[in-house]
């Protein structure tokens, strides 16, 4: 009986451990894709930002250059 036990016991914790290690990996990977989110997030504001002072001098142009034949 005791090695039945022992053996029951040594398959859990094999389990146990397997288990450990898939959600090890499984917290790296959702760490990995909110670092990639967090990272496209801040790239997609600094393109925005980019654009709109680009409109902004693109409209200054515009006008500075119909005041000069105004």
């Amino acid at each position: 009986m005791d090695t039945s036990e022992t053996v029951v016991d040594d398959e859990t914790h094999n389990d146990s451990i397997r288990k450990v290690k898939k959600r090890v990996q499984m917290k790296r990977k959702q760490k990995v894709r909110k670092m990639k989110a967090i990272a496209r997030a801040v790239a997609k504001t600094e393109r925005k930002a980019t654009k709109i002072l680009n409109k902004e001098s693109k409209k200054l142009r515009t006008q500075s250059a119909k005041k000069l034949y105004d």
